[in-house]
């Protein structure tokens, strides 16, 4: 069942956020430390925020088996963007244990879904090049490449 973050739901996200970071740590130690993305007390304040939906999958003892980060963003009066609504997810995450049961797809779904009732134009994430499972996972969700992100490490 997906459903939106509650406060009882903090310290299973606070795992996840771990795991997520220590993928993204494995891959560019130069730029990632070990940590978590964000605290228990931003948490809290991220749940009150109604532009930045957090869904949950849970199973049946109402347990965290994933999470998704969503913002619903607009540039509006932008000398150079479209007044679009976009829906971006700034996270997505499945208990390393539970990968491979379609956990992750669902969550997905679930995003898509809550931009159409948003009203959202499109949606967007970004996807680190070091972590390929993951690209290979938004591929296989029909996401294509917007911009990419380059760099020259001096």
């Amino acid at each position: 069942m997906i459903r939106k973050a509650l406060e009882k739901d903090i310290p299973k996200i606070g795992e996840l956020l771990k795991q997520v970071d220590l993928v993204h740590h494995k891959g560019r130690p130069d730029i990632f430390k070990v940590g978590r993305k964000y605290s228990d007390e931003e948490l809290r304040s991220l749940l009150k925020e109604e532009d930045r939906p957090i869904l949950v999958s849970v199973n049946e003892a109402d347990e965290v088996m994933g999470y998704c980060f969503c913002m619903i963003q607009q540039h509006r009066n932008s000398s150079v963007l479209t007044d679009i609504k976009t829906l971006y997810i700034d996270d997505l995450c499945v208990d390393e244990a539970l990968r491979g049961k379609h956990i992750g797809k669902e969550l997905y779904e679930a995003a898509v879904k809550l931009a159409v009732e948003e009203g959202c134009y499109n949606l967007t994430l970004n996807v680190w090049s070091c972590n390929p499972s993951a690209m290979r996972f938004y591929e296989a969700q029909g996401l294509v490449p917007q911009k990419i992100g380059m760099e020259l490490i001096l």
